[in-house]
This record gives structure tokens, C-alpha cells and sequence, in this order.
């Protein structure tokens, strides 16, 4: 027989609990936040119970707006809250959009992802018209970048061409380090910080805060 300290099941219990839990179980988005190794950087973890949600979620009372409502008291904690969503428009997705300020774009330079995006954008007006939510775009963001490929190089100017300043300048490559990285269960930047994909990391970083400043001295002048 093995003797637990009462600590030890408290971290283990901790660490079993997902977003499905704050989502579906009523628990505390405080009791999911896991704080990692990484200095500012908390995740709340999902799994494979996620995969029901959208089935149990059809039932539950103002649906759209539950993970809103679980981030509502941890956001004055956070300067940015990323949620990953899935690319697929469910109910997951919807409640991303209700709970977020804005959205940022990845897209693959491919054909087929075209229609995807012209997809999320009606996607995107229907939130605004239908909740009143001032949602705004972040940017479009080209991924899987590879400039050796003509099919690459027109993508990327149709998106250009379509969307103008919406699409981030900076671009991410394809990258083996890229796809290495959460293997080792870490982030590029602290796999190999001086790959491209790691660079490339920051300078959209450096893009958006920029992005940020601009708006908001814009905002400041237009008072």
C-alpha cells in the first residue's frame, strides 16, 4: 500500500480537470488553469471529452455563451487570452467567437483554404448581427509559407489582393523545428529560438503589439 500526501492528490486531481469541466461541470476556470514552467504562460487544458461537448452543449441554457462567461472572472489576469479552436464552425467554435475581442486568421497556403476563410467570415458577420458582438479581426495569418511554390505566392497575393491590410505581413515557413517543438512538449521559442520558425514567432508578436499601439493611439486622437 502506497501512502499519498493529501498535496500530491490535489495536483493529480487538478490536472485530470480539462476545459470540458469548466465548461459542462460547473468547475471554476480557476481550479483548470495549469501553471507551466514557462514565465507567463498559463494553459487550461482539453481532451477528448471536449469531443462531446457540442452534443451536450445543445441543451444548456445561453449555449453560445458559456466559455464567455468562464473567462469572465479570470481576464483582468491576463493581458492576451489565446483559445485554439478546431477548424470546423460548431458550437466550440461559436462559443470562441462569442468570448473573444477578436480573431486572428491562420491559413494554410492552399486552394481549398480560400473557401475556408470566405466560410468563417460569414461565419464571423453572423456573430456580430445575431449577438451584438463587436468582433473584430486581428489578421490573416499565412502559414505553411513556402515561397518556392507558385501556388504558395498566389494564394498569398489573391489574400493580399482580397483583404488588404488585414493580412499580417509577416508570414510563418514551413519549418521542421516548428513541427519538432511539441514533440519535446515545448514552445519553438524555447526549442530553438534561433530557428525561422521562431523567428518568424516573434516578429508577428512584434506585429500585433505594434497593431495594438497604432489602434489605440488612434482611439486616444479620435476622443
Amino acid at each position: 500500500m502506497y501512502l499519498i500526501e493529501a498535496e500530491a492528490v490535489d495536483e493529480f486531481k487538478r490536472v485530470l480537470l480539462s476545459l470540458y469541466d469548466a465548461l459542462l461541470a460547473e468547475r471554476d476556470l480557476n481550479e483548470v488553469i495549469i501553471q507551466t514552467e514557462f514565465d507567463g504562460l498559463d494553459l487550461v487544458p482539453a481532451d477528448r471529452n471536449l469531443v462531446g461537448a457540442n452534443l451536450e452543449l445543445i441543451d444548456v441554457p445561453e449555449r453560445e455563451f458559456r466559455l464567455r462567461q468562464r473567462l469572465l472572472p479570470v481576464r483582468h489576469l491576463y493581458r492576451f487570452i489565446l483559445v485554439d479552436c478546431p477548424p470546423a464552425l460548431d458550437l466550440l467554435t461559436l462559443n470562441a467567437l462569442a468570448a473573444a475581442d477578436s480573431v486572428l486568421i491562420p491559413i494554410h497556403c492552399e486552394f481549398f483554404a480560400l473557401e475556408g476563410i470566405s466560410q468563417l467570415m460569414d461565419t464571423i458577420d453572423r456573430v456580430r448581427d445575431s449577438f451584438g458582438h463587436p468582433l473584430a479581426i486581428e489578421g490573416i495569418l499565412l502559414t505553411m509559407y513556402d515561397d518556392r511554390t507558385n501556388l504558395t505566392r498566389q494564394v498569398a497575393s489573391d489574400l493580399r489582393e482580397f483583404f488588404g491590410d488585414e493580412v499580417f505581413k509577416t508570414v510563418i515557413p514551413r519549418s521542421v523545428r516548428l513541427a519538432e517543438a511539441p514533440s519535446f512538449g515545448k514552445p519553438i521559442l524555447y526549442y530553438d529560438i534561433r530557428s525561422r520558425g521562431a523567428e518568424s514567432y516573434i516578429r508577428l508578436a512584434k506585429e500585433i503589439l505594434a497593431n495594438e499601439q497604432n489602434a489605440g493611439t488612434a482611439a486616444e486622437g479620435a476622443r
